[in-house]
């Protein structure tokens, strides 16, 4: 079937987060204080992950939320993830911003700690419900806010990674569109890496190769429209890898960073057989089976 992004995002329960009402635990029958008073988990509630306390699951779904607020500077975020644990277990809204608040005070000067907790946390959770880890922006009146950067037919120079990531930043979006034909693999990989610790998504809906993929690679959830192009060739090695021992480092690279990013790295295998002034088109059932895309849809919007 093939969607649009919107379609895609409204399969989760929007109202988990936002617009809905919070109910009393002291008067609400429906509450449930078994998690040390809380009231966090509503009854009938699916229970937390083997081995996880209603608190700590709470605390993990908090630090999640946490992470996207605090990378934005912005209240008006959440992670998918978030979203989706709310809605699965059950989790009380104003639980979860109170535990956020919680664990700010707890680590206090110990933000690295923090940090590496929340993003331990979001693959938890991701994990947990079965959605990826996402960021999620609210536009003022409660919707959510659907604008993507488009870059279209854009060469991958250096700077670009810093530019984009301006812009991304500045234009408070939820993805990135690319079409280009390719360029810098450093800086490719290096927004590549930026959009993944974002929880940012990316799109092609035109063309897409040689170091464009990189980015593509990076998003959290990655789409393309049925008539987009992905190609893949050798990358022109650097000056400082030009022995034999260090174009095979090069490869090993490429290797490495697709698997980082949770795609088969065979894909970089494949790239490496391909001479530099060809392109190997990639199909949509190969792109779907590699991980490199994770749907298909009618158009971003």
């Amino acid at each position: 079937m093939v969607r649009t992004f919107t379609h895609l995002l409204f399969g989760v329960s929007i109202a988990a987060l936002v617009g809905c009402a919070v109910p009393d635990p002291m008067t609400d029958p429906t509450s449930d204080d078994s998690d040390g008073g809380s009231g966090s988990l509503t009854h009938g509630a699916t229970r937390p992950p083997q081995g996880m306390s209603r608190d700590d699951w709470l605390s993990r779904v908090a630090s999640c939320h946490l992470l996207r607020v605090g990378q934005n500077l912005d209240v008006a975020v959440t992670d998918s993830a978030v979203i989706a644990a709310a809605d699965k277990y059950g989790l009380r809204v104003d639980a979860i911003i109170e535990r956020s608040n919680q664990l700010v005070v707890e680590y206090g000067s110990r933000g690295p700690a923090l940090l590496a907790f929340a993003t331990e946390s979001c693959r938890q959770v991701s994990d947990a419900t079965g959605m990826a880890s996402t960021l999620v922006r609210f536009e003022p009146d409660g919707t959510l806010r659907m604008h993507w950067l488009r870059l279209d037919g854009v060469e991958i120079t250096d700077g670009f990674a810093e530019k984009t990531i301006g812009e991304l930043r500045r234009r408070k979006v939820v993805g990135l569109v690319i079409n280009s034909p390719g360029g810098s693999v450093f800086e490719a990989r290096k927004l590549g890496r930026y959009l993944r610790t974002m929880g940012l998504r990316t799109a092609v809906d035109q063309v897409c190769t040689s170091a464009c993929i990189d980015v593509l690679a990076g998003g959290a959830e990655r789409y393309v429209t049925p008539d987009a192009k992905l190609g893949i060739h050798q990358s022109k090695v650097p000056r400082r890898f030009s022995s034999h021992e260090g174009g095979q480092r090069y490869v090993a690279d490429a290797f490495l960073y697709l698997r980082e990013m949770g795609i088969d790295p065979d894909v970089a295998i494949a790239a490496a057989s391909v001479p530099n002034n060809t392109i190997l088109l990639i199909s949509l059932s190969d792109a779907l089976q590699t991980g490199l895309v994770t749907d298909v849809i009618e158009r971003v919007e």
